[in-house]
């Protein structure tokens, strides 16, 4: 297993939050101040070591807020120069880490909400209380779509 390209790097890169960012505490106000509870990273059914960032459980409603180094964002994500193909191998396991985590809540009747780090967190907390209402609905589609991120062709 390749190592990082020096201490420092390895330093900060361990520092990175992966819980509780600035874009995920700003949703999860304003998700809360319009009423909605939640439950915060909740490990995903039969996915070792994985986590929703924001869940709802009784609507079945997954939301995660991904970085955009971190997930592979078209408009930001940068490619690190130092131990290349290192970086491009870690940054393309974690999209398909995504996938898959998609398509197990998804075959688990969970609706799948995800968002990039840039979005703002009104225009996403809206979204997410529009779709979490909706499955509230007493009259609610049985079979969840997945929904993908503003700008995915998914």
């Amino acid at each position: 297993m390749p190592v990082a390209s020096s201490p420092g790097v390895s330093a900060r890169m361990s520092r990175q939050a992966s819980r509780n960012t600035t874009p995920e505490v700003a949703v999860r106000r304003l998700l809360h101040a319009t009423g909605h509870r939640y439950r915060l990273h909740r490990p995903v059914p039969g996915m070792r070591r994985r986590t929703i960032d924001i869940a709802f459980p009784g609507p079945k409603v997954a939301v995660f807020l991904d970085g955009c180094f971190w997930h592979g964002c078209p408009e930001h994500a940068t490619h690190p120069k130092a131990n290349k193909e290192w970086w491009r191998e870690k940054l393309d396991r974690n999209v398909s880490r995504d996938r898959e985590t998609t398509q197990r809540l998804t075959e688990e009747g969970w609706t799948v909400l995800r968002f990039w780090e840039h979005e703002p967190s009104d225009e996403v907390a809206a979204r997410i209380s529009r779709v979490v209402t909706a499955r509230r609905s007493p009259d609610r589609p049985t079979q969840p779509e997945p929904l993908g991120r503003t700008g995915d062709s998914d």
